[in-house]
């Protein structure tokens, strides 16, 4: 039988922060629409969790330990999906920090290691990559953005300039690579319950009423739902998309 636009069936992915959250539900998408999937992250024990969810819903898993702002681990990393699932197809840049405070009141420390993580973590891994995707004849990039790309916030200056410079970032990488049938694209999640997320709705319950009056479909997302734009963009229906930045927001972007 012939595959479909959107199976990814004899695909293999990378998921950087596939232990939770959004990466989690992107993992999971990706393993249901039928690829091989590799979870690489920092907690050994949450990433056997995940990796334990992804073999439950029928998928070849592995877990990975990688801290993507180490090139050699990031590199080893790569070559250990490689060498177990044959190649590599599809990256999701998804890991990512947040450090909230107003713009004067933060470290070197604290901006660097949010830049670090978010933004130049995502250039490591894909430059690491590339060589694979070339290898494979193609392949796509999904870097997780941020609606924080497109509004500002007080207290998410190293946050907000991160993901900004991923969705450049995301443009660039799709300019360049083009001629090698790479696609790069963006997802710019909303408010998405995560544990990232949580404390606002624990402690700021006045803003978290806020966020969801603002949103028109008047809730917050779950991970899940970040896994259908995924697929999309790791699939071949999206062969003719690249350089693009994809609201997931429930419409929170489209207000005034």
């Amino acid at each position: 039988m012939a595959s479909g636009p959107f199976d990814l069936e004899g695909k293999v992915a990378l998921v950087t922060g596939g232990n939770g959250g959004i990466g989690k539900g992107i993992a999971l998408g990706l393993a249901r629409a039928g690829a091989s999937v590799a979870v690489a992250a920092r907690n050994p024990d949450k990433t056997a969790g995940a990796v334990a969810e992804l073999e439950a819903a029928g998928a070849s898993a592995i877990g990975l330990s990688c801290d993507v702002t180490d090139s050699a681990a990031v590199d080893a990393a790569i070559a250990s999906c490689v060498e177990q699932f044959g190649g590599l197809d599809i990256v999701v840049n998804n890991s990512g920090v947040n450090v909230r405070k107003l713009p004067q009141d933060l470290s070197l420390e604290e901006w660097q290691g949010v830049i670090d993580v978010n933004l130049t973590g995502v250039f490591i891994v894909s430059r690491a990559a590339y060589p694979e995707l070339v290898n494979r004849g193609g392949g796509k990039v999904i870097n997780i953005g941020s609606m924080m790309s497109i509004f500002a916030n007080e207290t998410l200056a190293p946050y907000a300039s991160s993901k900004g410079g991923v969705v450049q970032f995301t443009k660039a990488c799709a300019a360049a690579w083009a001629k090698d049938n790479i696609q790069v694209n963006a997802i710019l999640p909303g408010w998405i319950s995560t544990e990232m997320t949580e404390p606002l709705r624990t402690d700021m319950p006045e803003r978290y009423r806020t966020i969801t009056e603002r949103t028109p479909v008047k809730r917050w997302g779950t991970p899940d739902e970040l896994a259908g734009t995924a697929v999309f963009l790791a699939a071949a229906a999206s062969n003719f998309v690249t350089g693009t930045a994809i609201p997931v927001d429930g419409g929170y972007s489209i207000q005034s």
